[in-house]
């Protein structure tokens, strides 16, 4: 970057200060230099990560971009920090606690990403494990903290995650201590292997210790309801989507989406065994035992599979994907939470995009036809070619964009869009494939009204075309009855994503509305450009932008 870029100048310079603050992040990002360090989460800890942030947001507020493609970058800069801000200013960032994002999560995630050949890596893990009990203690401190101002969450997501933490070390559940499990896998011996025993026990038994303080001190202290109100939904939905919307006309509009979903659905069961509706075809498919895979480690390779494949027929015919991005890993977790999701590669692309999936306890055959989509969603074109070109473009984007900028709305529904995509291509022929994804989307498009309704307490509308409850409020109990009528996912998924979106109010309709924004520009593009417009160049042009909050993606697009 020359001297005179300085909106580029000062993200930069966001990036080194801020890893330097917060080691965690810095792996996660794929910057290297702070392997052997976890993040202080006391909250002097906090406090000085809060400081750069509103020192780095009032320098980039003063500062003119010398061009357009800094205009973006700027506009970037400041709606993220900006928003970080006002969630710091309302005391949500430091009380953050759910069963998909707390501090706990992120030290036990982190070892999922570090490197693990060789004595260095060793030494760096061994260091991070040697620091768990002082900084989960430091920890403790924060969140009463909070608690006595008043921020916490609600009581049942402490409960859930001190669930989660007896399944990682191995008190409950079928996975077994997580820390004993890595260092078993190390491979070395002497003294090095020594301390790594001893550390991952002093590990496992400081997150056992966090498990009973969130049981017996946090617990009591949460919020006896899980809705979490107007004004808190309204912050949060704007950070998830970089945008304000509408949350009563967003929640009718799903309404409206999954109606046409669900009869999409109907018709496609019906090419599937002529005359069914959707439960009938799905166990129709079900019972196909050429339709299932068992055993984990096969549908990873499954998965791997479809992946590589998809990125060979991809490149240089629908998008340009640079050789770097031509890799992604498919993972199976060492955890079994729940969930499917991705990881960017390291700056230096040593450590390769991968697709996570973490296995509820129970689950060993798969139905490939459900997962299709989610290898679109969650590799090409969808997270992995969006998230790995970006990291990839040093010649577009400012390090902060690249590694830094993360906007759910932006990303998520860039990779609902890329679904949505693969049927236009002709990738979902099979109308079993297509059947998963068009669940995919009714599993997205339902969320938005329950996420929004549960934590609103909206009224269940009086003629919804479900028959649905007609009148009735909201509540979690509801939530978990509509999502299990509106997706074919195993009953333990459908739990715990219930949970989340309690835990995490604003970041599952993202998803759809992203979904919604791309669609809008990609058309306003179409109808601009009449005949000379071209897809492919429309997604270069698109992704070359990085990620954005959807209010500047949209004023950003309408330009290209």
């Amino acid at each position: 970057m020359t001297n005179d870029r300085r909106v580029d100048a000062i993200s930069d310079r966001f990036v080194d200060d801020y890893t330097a603050l917060d080691p965690l992040a810095a792996t996660y990002f794929g910057v290297a230099g702070q392997d052997d360090r976890l993040t202080d989460l006391s909250p002097d800890g906090f406090a000085a990560r809060e400081e750069l942030t509103r020192r780095a947001l009032g320098e980039a507020t003063a500062t003119t971009p010398v061009d357009e493609r800094e205009a973006v970058a700027r506009d970037a800069f400041l709606e993220r920090l900006g928003l970080d801000v006002d969630r710091m200013d309302a005391g949500l960032v430091r009380a953050d606690f759910s069963v998909l994002t707390s501090g706990l999560h992120e030290i036990r995630q982190i070892f999922d990403l570090m490197p693990t050949e060789g004595e260095e890596a060793w030494v760096n893990i061994d260091g991070r494990l040697a620091a768990i009990p002082a900084t989960l203690q430091d920890y403790r401190v924060t969140l009463a903290e909070e608690a006595s101002k008043g921020n916490v969450a609600a009581a049942r997501q402490y409960a859930e995650v001190a669930t989660q933490v007896s399944n990682w070390t191995g008190q409950t559940g079928e996975g077994g201590d997580f820390f004993a499990g890595l260092i078993a896998r190390s491979g070395t011996d002497g003294a090095l292997r020594a301390q790594l025993d001893q550390h991952a026990a002093g590990a496992a038994r400081a997150f056992a210790d966090f498990g009973l303080f969130l049981e017996d001190e946090m617990e009591p202290r949460g919020r006896a309801k899980e809705a979490v109100g107007r004004e808190h939904y309204a912050l949060a939905s704007r950070y998830f989507l970089g945008a304000t919307v509408d949350l009563e006309q967003t929640y009718a509009w799903g309404w409206d989406e999954l109606k046409r979903l669900a009869d999409d659905m109907d018709a496609t069961a019906d090419r599937i065994l002529p005359g069914s509706k959707v439960a009938e075809a799905v166990a129709h498919l079900d019972a196909d035992p050429a339709r299932r895979i068992h055993g984990r480690e096969a549908f990873r390779d499954w998965m791997q599979q479809l992946a590589d494949r998809t990125i060979e027929e991809m490149a240089g015919v629908h998008f340009d994907i640079p050789d770097p991005v031509r890799r992604i890993e498919c993972c199976l977790a060492p955890t079994n939470d729940g969930g499917i999701y991705y990881t960017g590669p390291s700056e230096d692309f040593e450590r390769p995009g991968r697709m996570w999936w973490s296995v509820p306890d129970g689950i060993d055959d798969f139905a490939p036809w459900r997962e299709v989509t989610t290898v679109f969603h969650e590799g090409v074109p969808g997270h992995h070619l969006q998230v790995a070109q970006t990291a990839y473009r040093s010649d577009v984007l400012n390090r902060w964009q690249r590694l830094m900028c993360w906007v759910s709305g932006h990303g998520e529904g860039w990779a609902l869009y890329a679904e949505r995509l693969m049927d236009d291509l002709g990738y979902l022929a099979d109308p079993a494939d297509r059947l998963g994804m068009l669940d995919g989307q009714s599993f997205r498009a339902a969320r938005v009204i329950v996420d929004i309704g549960m934590h609103l307490e909206l009224e269940i509308p009086r003629d919804n075309p479900f028959g649905f409850h007609p009148g009735e409020t909201w509540t979690p109990a509801l939530g978990r009855e509509f999502m299990g009528e509106h997706c074919q996912m195993d009953p333990a998924f459908i739990d715990f994503e219930v949970k989340r979106y309690l835990g995490w109010p604003g970041q599952a309709p993202s998803y759809k509305v992203g979904e919604r924004i791309w669609l809008e520009a990609r058309d306003a593009a179409k109808a601009r450009q009449g005949s000379s417009f071209d897809l492919k160049a429309f997604h270069r042009a698109a992704l070359d932008l990085g990620s954005l909050g959807l209010d500047p993606l949209t004023a950003a697009l309408a330009r290209i």
